[in-house]
């Protein structure tokens, strides 16, 4: 009574004075220090209570699988599922439900399914525990199919069945999937509601992600927790034009406490108020957050560089180091893409000294340091240097070549990347197709871009048609490129016909100059560049009327064209 009580001291006062506890007295104290996150303790007293030979049960087992749970101790816990083998309790419902948790969470998925397979009668816990191992694991398509034979066991799902398996769907990428378990469930909880957020916002499917969020606002059922709202702040910073992330910004403030809110949410604060270049907002959540938390400073130093602001980024990682705060491998993969060389070769220096040098993260970033600033060789020796490579690893040398002119020995990497068994993915396209454009090979490209669809089973994206456009755009094939725009299955956006326009000036080609500009200002009615290039383009062409036409048209969008802008040199 005192155990469960949490008087620890009045039940250690009677246990002293017993001259031989039996198994139900220090299944007592076992339960107390198991359920308090003291594993330690359980485990002298589980030792201290076979030594006065006194054996343990199926009612002493759990208590101690947990505490091997809580220490992530997978080896103790193997020993703890031999003993229970021998005495004979092993097949026990409860002993079985934590063996499996504990293996589940030490992350030996395989032997946790042994348990349950060897298992003579299974409750809910059982199944829901798999189910989570499973999941957490990555195993999607083995909770997909192990939820299919609990139905077909009888059994119904509970909450925490519905919510493990919308994130599996989530994880998927099936949040529709997901949406649909959520309406079998009558009383969603925040866990079900942050999952379905979540799962949405990963997919991109923001303005869903916030429909959700609202919904779940207005039945007032459930409150938004910190998880919930820093998923939603995440998707905010790509709906241009809403304040919605300011009003759950004001939300979080009135409704959560405050320096929690900041750790969460800050982070994601941080990079919404970038997005939309809110620079004093940022200073504002910075300041709010925890200065001693290296998060802090690392999300800070992401935000600046988004905005392109590299002075300010380095200033705020210098000030980090001033202060003490410890770089992590996140921080130095996120300065360095905005380091000049000086400085790329001091936090080079510093990697080597400070054991980051088998970060994969890190030398990732290195390279691309080190391909933006010129110095390919320097690149490819850390490359070549790498212990192991993950596929950003390879897109960054590809990368690097390809920006700096090395278009045939991008393409030769890229068979060198095939070869060791990495697959490419949708960015690896763009660096090989982008080398190319850059390096003129336009067979080359063409080939690469033939071969995503019947060699990869890869559905080009806007950006590899937008490469193949300035591929040929380039060469100076602009009725080529045109043709290619036509044939297109997706809409050419201001990036493709950007590159046509630039190609039509480099090679003097008034006509698909005007077409391209004409479809830029359709794009984007509000820029004024573009009219101002259209009216020049057909000034070009002698074609007076349409000029002046075009001049109107930008007076009475009350359009200005910004001082010494320039669309080729922009990039527009």
């Amino acid at each position: 009574m005192y155990a469960d009580c949490n008087d620890i001291l009045s039940a250690h006062h009677l246990f002293d004075h017993l001259s031989h506890p039996n198994v139900f007295a220090w299944t007592a104290m076992l339960a107390f220090y198991s359920r308090n996150a003291m594993p330690n303790e359980c485990f002298t007293y589980y030792n201290e209570m076979k030594m006065n030979s006194v054996f343990p049960d199926k009612y002493v087992l759990p208590n101690v699988v947990r505490a091997c749970t809580k220490l992530l101790c997978v080896k103790t816990g193997m020993q703890i599922h031999k003993e229970a083998v021998v005495f004979g309790v092993d097949l026990n419902l409860q002993i079985c439900n934590s063996l499996i948790d504990m293996y589940s969470k030490c992350g030996d998925v395989s032997s946790a399914r042994r348990v349950f397979d060897a298992m003579v009668e299974r409750d809910l816990l059982s199944w829901n525990s798999l189910l989570s191992a499973y999941v957490s694991s990555g195993f999607l398509a083995l909770a997909i199919e192990l939820f299919g034979f609990m139905r077909m066991e009888g059994f119904e799902p509970d909450i925490v069945t519905w919510n493990t398996i919308m994130d599996a769907y989530c994880r998927m990428g099936q949040c529709d999937e997901a949406s649909n378990a959520f309406t079998k469930i009558k009383e969603p909880n925040i866990i079900s509601w942050t999952t379905l957020i979540s799962g949405y916002s990963r997919i991109g499917k923001h303005e869903v992600t916030l429909s959700i969020f609202r919904e779940m606002m207005s039945t007032g059922k459930v409150c938004a927790d910190l998880d919930c709202l820093s998923s939603v702040l995440v998707s905010c910073r790509y709906i241009e034009g809403s304040n919605f992330g300011r009003e759950i910004h004001a939300h979080g403030m009135r409704n959560v406490d405050i320096t929690a809110f900041y750790k969460s949410a800050g982070p994601a604060l941080l990079v919404m108020y970038a997005t939309s270049e809110r620079t004093l907002e940022m200073d504002n959540v910075f300041n709010c957050m925890d200065k001693s938390d290296v998060v802090t400073w690392t999300a800070m130093i992401h935000s600046l560089a988004h905005l392109g602001m590299a002075h300010s980024a380095l200033t705020f990682f210098r000030e980090m180091q001033i202060l003490s705060i410890q770089n992590d491998q996140t921080t130095l993969s996120t300065i360095l893409p905005v380091c000049d060389l000086k400085t790329g070769k001091q936090i080079h220096a510093y990697i080597l000294r400070y054991g980051f040098s088998s970060v994969i993260t890190v030398l990732n970033a290195l390279i691309h340091m080190y391909s933006k600033n010129g110095c390919n060789a320097i690149a490819y020796s850390v490359f070549l240097n790498m212990e192991r490579r993950d596929v950003v690893s390879w897109n960054a040398m590809i990368g690097g070549f390809g920006m700096n002119g090395f278009g045939q020995a991008a393409l030769h990497l890229m068979q060198e990347m095939r070869h060791s068994g990495i697959f490419p993915n949708s960015l690896t396209f763009t660096s090989v197709l982008s080398a190319c454009s850059h390096s003129g090979l336009v067979d080359e490209g063409l080939q690469i871009f033939h071969s995503m669809t019947r060699e990869f089973g890869f559905e080009p994206k806007t950006e590899h048609f937008a490469c193949v456009v300035d591929i040929l755009a380039r060469a100076g094939q602009l009725d080529d490129a045109v043709e290619f725009i036509k044939r297109m299955p997706v809409k050419p956006d201001k990036c493709i016909w950007g590159a046509v326009l630039s190609a039509s000036r480099a090679h003097q080609n008034i006509g698909t100059g005007v077409l391209a500009a004409e479809n830029l200002v359709q794009l984007e009615p509000n820029n004024a560049g573009n009219y101002v290039t259209l009216s020049n383009m057909y000034v070009r062409a002698g074609r007076w009327e349409d000029a002046v036409r075009v001049r109107k048209q930008m007076d009475s969008r009350n359009l200005v064209k910004p001082s010494g802008y320039s669309f080729i040199e922009n990039g527009k």
